[in-house]
């Protein structure tokens, strides 16, 4: 799909460059620099169709002047300002390949992990374009982290982290509720590990205790509460995990009381576990 729009774009653009140069003697004759500032012009009145059309003749026409960097960062604008994420992350990414030195690719490192961000969906959707946005930004902070936007993109990836977290969360509580205790746990174990630094890391340790001790884990389900316990001395759950901790203690000492044995485990009566894509949270 991503290809055909790039396909349509690429022959949107070569018509037009070709209907502009076919326009007249004038306007083939314009300098790099004049051509620039009439496409800047239409740029900042919103004229964003013959702004690419101008932008686009300077980077097939004059890839070797002082120009092409700043038209081919400006193509991406243009895309990005009409909601056309993907085709101006393509525009961004051509920038970084063909005008390394140009003093634009920061901003177009930047603005292509805008351009996937844009693009992620709520957490209840697949999130594909939510991890493409993070590996932009994470790229982003590694390479230029004395930027000015290094802080911003240090927030989108906690943000876009946190949905990513949440999204496993709410997984792992759906598949409770269906009874694949196992895969439930494999999703809270995710959110522990890959998203300790997100809400939904102490919110899962205290889900994964409640759901063992309620399959009689109860050995188990102290290891989990004293870890969160441990981990979150200062989490706004601590109340909660300090009840738990008593429910769990308690139903120990019965245990040991009355020589009982715990259940074997929240796989032991669960229903046909799901598909490795579906545990992974894809659809």
């Amino acid at each position: 799909m991503v290809r055909k729009i790039l396909a349509v774009s690429l022959c949107i653009t070569a018509t037009l460059f070709i209907l502009g140069c076919g326009s007249g003697n004038v306007a083939t004759t314009l300098t790099p620099e004049t051509r620039f500032a009439k496409a800047k012009a239409l740029f900042e009145n919103e004229d964003y169709l013959e702004a690419i059309n101008e932008f686009t003749v300077i980077t097939l026409q004059y890839q070797g002047s002082a120009f092409a960097g700043d038209a081919q960062f400006y193509l991406g604008e243009c895309r990005f300002n009409r909601g056309e994420y993907l085709l101006a992350g393509f525009e961004y990414a051509v920038l970084k390949r063909n005008y390394p030195a140009s003093p634009r690719v920061a901003d177009a490192q930047f603005k292509l992990a805008m351009a996937y961000y844009k693009l992620s969906p709520k957490s209840s959707l697949d999130q594909q374009y939510t991890k493409k946005a993070i590996d932009e930004f994470q790229t982003f902070a590694e390479y230029y982290p004395s930027n000015p936007k290094a802080v911003e993109a240090d927030a989108k990836i906690k943000e876009l982290n946190t949905r990513l977290a949440k999204k496993q969360f709410e997984t792992a509580h759906l598949y409770a509720t269906m009874e694949y205790y196992k895969a439930a746990l494999s999703c809270f174990d995710v959110v522990i590990e890959k998203y300790h630094d997100t809400e939904y890391a102490p919110m899962s340790y205290l889900s994964k205790a409640e759901l063992l001790l309620s399959r009689k884990k109860f050995r188990d389900a102290k290891t989990e509460i004293d870890a969160f316990l441990g981990r979150y001395a200062n989490s706004v759950f601590r109340a909660r995990g300090e009840n738990l901790k008593r429910r769990i203690d308690k139903e120990l000492e019965s245990t040991k009381g009355t020589g009982a044995k715990e259940s074997a485990g929240p796989g032991s009566a669960e229903r046909t576990s799901p598909t490795a894509s579906a545990l992974s949270g894809g659809r």
